[in-house]
């Protein structure tokens, strides 16, 4: 599989300088980040989050997990975690698991961001399957995600 379709034409029309990045198949982020020689701080993952609210992308390093607890304390939510029949309505040209952190180009949704990867001089993510990354300066992914709330949500692994 290519580039999820939707993905490439919104990074093209935003104008950011990115690279594709191939790496073996993977099943899950921290694989992906030993397979493509990316450190996990740097592989931006995506979880999908839910309550009756809607739906909120959450957006960590593949080397931590989400502090649900935290994370509903500080947004007022009751949030849990999408199921993986939900994702696949939402990112229809994405593999389960290989959801992108830029959901303005799938029509947009709450985006929540950790801090710790501003710190990170790139950024590396999933670009709709199992075996490609996109990778950018922080900068420019930051630019993309302008809309995203910025928080302290996750805890290493």
């Amino acid at each position: 599989m290519a580039i999820a379709i939707t993905l490439s034409e919104y990074l093209d029309r935003s104008g950011m300088p990115y690279e594709v990045v191939w790496h073996p198949t993977s099943q899950y982020s921290m694989q992906t980040a030993e397979l493509a020689h990316v450190p996990g701080d740097r592989l931006a993952k995506t979880v999908l989050l839910e309550d009756d609210m809607g739906y909120l992308a959450a957006v960590l390093p593949a080397s931590c997990h989400v502090q649900l607890a935290q994370l509903n304390r500080d947004t007022g939510r009751q949030l849990r975690f999408a199921r993986e029949e939900e994702l696949s309505e939402l990112f229809r040209d994405c593999e389960v698991g290989a959801i992108p952190p830029l959901t303005a180009a799938y029509g947009g949704m709450a985006t929540v961001i950790e801090e710790s990867l501003l710190r990170q001089p790139d950024v590396y993510f999933e670009a709709g399957d199992h075996q490609k990354l996109i990778h950018m300066r922080t900068e420019a992914f930051m630019q993309l995600m302008k809309n995203a709330e910025r928080r302290h949500f996750s805890q290493r692994d």
